[in-house]
């Protein structure tokens, strides 16, 4: 008996999977290819790989998806064949992201693409021209965005250099120009309507912003049609081809290319390079003639001749249309493997070529068609594998949620290619969410978005730009700073001035800095916040000249901080004792110094009367007395230990005078850290509150109240008055609060929440976190500031802090910080320029050498602040020589060295 018809079909199926064994890839070579397109992709991003590489991952000058609050009304040009299309796209933003398109398709004559470039954009302004009148909007100056689907060199976003013409366009004296700056030629000859062109875009970048304005994960554009290309968003620290680092741009990969360098040999087929040799640009586009739709048709024709020509189909039978070139479209493989009536489509189509196909001879075609357009698929999905675990890679994350756009007509046109494509890319990337949109008309549509982003973009640069204008000194500013800063300086040193004065300028009875032969053993007290020390400080001169030191420290409970000055004082004395008896010098009598970082008035080296408590602390019975008595009446008390209270300093001095002990020169002291002030060495004659001529005094300046009595309101801004008035001592220490670390992340906040209120930032949504006062930590200024960070690390700080932004926000979140730190850090350099300047004046010197001991978690961790902050100075100071020494422990080491200082002097007298 014979066997069923579909018996045959069955063998012949089997012979086919055998005879096309090569075209059929297994998971592990679609792993290979995509491996190998990864490291394609590598070469075309590198300077000097790139001339030599095939894939040429071209940059487009894309910086940025839509975020759906475009607006605004667009014209678009979509060029790419021989028909073209005029666009006006309006795009609205009131809550419901709505666009609305009108276009016009106009032909271009057979003889203007093969005519001058001129004649070919004076034809294209001519139906630009038609267009605007048809729609009365002829007296616009409408932005345009411009759809070029030819290879190009673009340099800008609207600046595209042609490189070669394709698709039977053949214009003269087009290739290597500026595509742009012809269009514009032809529209000022005719001086009829005027345009703003903004972008030139390719079709793969407007298919990924056309999805992008619908689903802001869309960061692929991909196109499977008549050609094949993808494009996606790749950070800009891995594009050599552009200067800059942060961000992200979109690159048209230009991925038909891939193989051309032979890295797709050992899968080509006989008859892909039969194809190859039989096109208008052999050894070119070798990966796009294995998927796109102009080929695959045409790859099912070579095969049927041949298996015709060995007898395996069609009885061994050929005709005429078989054998002639782009007889069997691409499109008859999609209706030949319909699901329903596949075989029957099958059956007409051979028929229509002359043959007459037995019901085996369709299901051979049926299967050959499946697998040509299947290891298409494949191959698609393997390239864009690679791309998508890219881009994973680049963000850092475990699982990478992403939207590929998707337009062409084999993609959206053959029944299975779609699935097959998603499939693929699911095996090779398990890790993934991949969400596949397609594109409606993604050239048009798509170049209005690029424009219509560019435009938001632009708009929000300015906007941003004018408000942080105010943030920004010129050196005029600047020298006006220094220059007030030297008359309250003057103000707080005189007599009479003294008591209105903002700048309190206080003496502080350190009459000199260490000279090296200093010794002894000296206990130090630090207390200037939550926590204190306390130190033993060993002094050794001679050769084995230097510091050793040995501290503890304690903590202060807020019941005791804002408690009675007697429990303080008690708690402290109980601290100390546990201290000497944890050294074992519980019965020794040694000279203390004491390093108290609040306001004081001094009389005397020894005694310091509190002005007023800050940071917190509240305790009854101290302001107005002396805290040095406070502190004998408690070690009394006790009666277990006596201690010689010799100095009472504070931090600033202390800075100075650790790194006077290291540097003969240094004769100022800076702290920028939560708070700032500085000293330096004064002449005695100037300090008018100090009885005595001869020599010099250390002065606390205590410059951040620099500015209280309004001297700084022309260089404060709104951001500035806001910190002010909701900061604990409202009015008070305002340069401080322009400069020092507790408020620099609260001008930051307040500037963000400004941007976003305008809808600038954060795409405008406010978070709860973001209204919070004092999240801004300012370590995150160190950090959102430190150069070696990707934005990736600005992301992750904005996270934490509740806020969901893109790469655009944490590129202005970093412009921000970086704009109020360095005008903290100018304002900074305003004020030690006066300082140095006035020691200069009063030496009569016409050049100062000078060093400054700093200290301050501002001043240490901050990348770029005290590089600003020494430039400032070196501008507005240039007869001084200005060193900086970063201090290290200068209120603990410091308090020690006044001591030993002053014993030194204390025991030349008595000698």
């Amino acid at each position: 008996p014979t066997p069923p018809a579909d018996f045959f079909g069955f063998i012949s199926t089997l012979q086919i999977d055998k005879y096309l064994y090569h075209m059929r890839l297994s998971e592990e070579t679609l792993q290979e290819v995509s491996q190998r397109f990864g490291k394609e992709m590598e070469k075309g991003l590198g300077a000097d790989t790139n001339p030599t590489a095939s894939v040429k991952m071209l940059p487009t000058f894309v910086r940025s998806t839509p975020d759906g609050t475009e607006d605004g009304d667009f014209l678009a040009l979509d060029l790419g064949g021989t028909n073209f299309r005029v666009l006006r796209v309006k795009v609205s933003d009131n809550g419901l992201q709505k666009v609305e398109m009108e276009n016009q398709i106009y032909a271009i004559p057979e003889e203007l693409m093969r005519g001058s470039g001129v004649q070919l954009f004076d034809h294209i302004a001519e139906c630009l021209a038609n267009f605007m009148e048809k729609l009365k909007i002829k007296d616009k100056k409408l932005p345009l965005g411009f759809t070029f689907s030819f290879p190009c060199h673009q340099t800008k976003l609207d600046e595209s250099i042609l490189v070669t013409w394709t698709k039977g366009f053949k214009c003269s004296s087009v290739e290597g120009k500026d595509v742009v700056s012809m269009l514009r030629k032809s529209i000022k000859k005719r001086g009829d309507f005027d345009i703003d062109i903004v972008a030139v875009v390719n079709d793969t970048v407007g298919t990924m912003m056309t999805c992008g304005y619908d689903d802001h994960n869309c960061e692929v554009g991909l196109i499977v049609g008549t050609g094949t290309n993808a494009c996606y968003m790749e950070e800009m620290r891995h594009i050599d081809l552009v200067e800059g680092d942060e961000g992200r741009m979109c690159i048209n990969m230009e991925w038909g290319a891939f193989g051309d360098d032979g890295v797709l040999n050992d899968i080509r087929t006989e008859f892909d390079r039969e194809i190859d040799m039989g096109s208008l640009n052999p050894g070119k586009q070798l990966f796009e003639k294995m998927i796109s739709g102009m080929y695959m048709g045409e790859l099912v024709r070579l095969i049927l001749v041949k298996m015709a020509k060995e007898g395996l189909l069609f009885g061994g039978k050929l005709t005429p249309d078989l054998l002639t070139t782009g007889h069997f479209e691409t499109r008859y493989v999609s209706a030949i493997e319909k699901e329903k009536e596949g075989l029957q489509k099958a059956h007409e189509i051979l028929t229509k070529l002359g043959l007459e196909p037995s019901h085996e001879d369709c299901v051979a075609t049926h299967r050959i068609c499946q697998i040509v357009s299947t290891r298409s698929a494949n191959l698609c999905g393997a390239t864009l594998a690679a791309v998508l675990r890219r881009i994973k890679e680049n963000k850092g994350v475990d699982r990478l949620r992403s939207t590929v756009g998707v337009d062409g007509s084999v993609y959206k046109k053959h029944p299975h290619f779609a699935r097959r494509l998603h499939k693929t890319v699911r095996k090779l990337l398990p890790d993934c969410e991949i969400r596949f949109v397609r594109s409606e008309d993604g050239s048009g549509k798509g170049a209005a978005m690029v424009t219509a982003v560019a435009y938001r973009l632009a708009a929000q640069h300015k906007a941003r730009q004018k408000i942080l204008e105010a943030l920004k000194l010129s050196h005029d500013q600047l020298l006006e700073v220094k220059q007030r800063m030297r008359i309250e300086m003057e103000k707080g040193l005189g007599k009479e001035t003294h008591a209105e004065a903002t700048v309190k300028m206080l003496p502080t009875y350190v009459c000199s800095t260490p000279d090296g032969t200093e010794k002894g053993d000296f206990l130090a007290l630090d207390l200037g916040g939550t926590n204190f020390r306390v130190l033993l400080v060993r002094v050794r001169n001679g050769m084995r000249r230097g510091v050793e030191m040995h501290n503890k420290i304690y903590s202060i409970p807020v019941e005791i901080m804002q408690g009675t000055g007697e429990e303080l004082f008690d708690h402290i004395v109980h601290c100390i004792s546990d201290f000497l008896e944890y050294m074992g010098m519980k019965g020794v009598s040694l000279p203390l110094g004491f390093t108290f970082s609040f306001p004081c008035q001094q009389t005397n080296l020894d005694e310091g009367i509190l002005l007023k408590w800050t940071k917190g602390f509240k305790a009854t019975g101290c302001e107005g007395e002396d805290v040095v008595n406070l502190l004998k009446e408690a070690i009394h008390r006790r009666e277990e230990f006596d201690l010689d209270v010799v100095a009472v300093v504070n931090d600033t001095v202390g800075t100075m005078m650790t790194c006077g002990y290291e540097d003969p020169y240094c004769e100022v002291g800076l702290i920028v850290g939560t708070g700032s002030n500085a000293c330096y060495m004064e002449e005695m004659r100037n300090v008018e509150l100090v009885e005595g001529e001869e020599g010099r005094m250390c002065v606390n300046m205590e410059w951040g109240a620099f500015g209280d009595n309004g001297c700084l309101d022309d260089i404060r801004t709104e951001f500035d008055l806001a910190v002010d008035e909701l900061s604990l001592n409202p009015g008070k220490q305002r340069f401080e609060k322009m400069i020092s670390g507790m408020y620099l992340g609260e001008i930051v906040r307040n500037i963000l929440m400004d941007f976003t209120k305008r809808g600038l930032l954060f795409r405008g949504r406010i978070s709860e976190r973001l209204k919070t006062r004092g999240i801004f930590e300012t370590k995150f200024l160190s950090q959102i500031e430190s150069d070696c960070l990707a934005l990736l690390q600005v992301r992750s700080i904005l996270q934490h802090l509740g806020l969901e932004s893109t790469c655009d926000d944490s590129i202005i979140v970093k412009e921000v910080c970086t704009v109020v730190a360095r005008r903290a850090a100018q304002l900074c350099g305003a004020g030690m320029a006066a300082v140095v300047d006035k020691i200069r004046e009063n030496r009569g010197l016409d050049f100062l050498k000078v060093t400054v001991g700093v200290d301050g978690t501002l001043y240490k961790l901050h990348p770029h602040f005290s590089t600003v902050m020494h430039e400032t100075v070196k501008q507005l100071s240039p007869k001084c020589e200005v060193t900086f020494l970063q201090s290290e422990d200068g209120s603990g080491k410091g308090a020690a060295l006044i001591t030993a200082v002053a014993c030194r002097i204390r025991e030349a007298g008595q000698r």
